[in-house]
């Protein structure tokens, strides 16, 4: 049996659901696809989309979770392309405040979110 399997969403837990949504349309150009909320509102999903293909972020918010999460030493991070000048877009992404590593010997940087998720940066080539 040989699975053929592709990628669907990435799931990551957010405190502030409204200020990571926020964050994903200004910083990325990423828009609301879907939301579901529970019944008993515990928790609200809410998947983030880009235009260019079918994968999804997936916030997920927690009622009972006010604190902020453990990252770990944050080796695991999301990585998007942007169109444009990508130094321009660099540009902007320093004036939010959000570059939070940088390596002009590779040419690539990332950019944290309001949960100090880290999401590398490239440019569409």
């Amino acid at each position: 049996m040989k699975v053929k399997g592709r990628f669907d969403h990435f799931n990551i837990d957010v405190t502030n659901l409204e200020q990571s949504i926020r964050f994903y349309e200004t910083a990325l150009g990423l828009h609301e696809a879907n939301r579901k909320v529970a019944a008993d509102g515990s928790f609200i999903l809410v998947y983030m989309a880009d235009d260019h293909s079918n994968f999804l972020l997936e916030l997920t918010w927690l009622r009972d979770h006010p604190q902020p999460y453990e990252l770990g030493e944050n080796e695991s991070h999301l990585c998007l392309r942007v169109e444009g000048d990508y130094d321009e877009v660099r540009k902007f992404h320093k004036e939010m405040g959000c570059v939070c590593y940088e390596n002009t010997e590779m040419g690539l940087y990332f950019i944290n979110d309001p949960d100090d998720y880290w999401i590398e940066v490239l440019p569409v080539k």
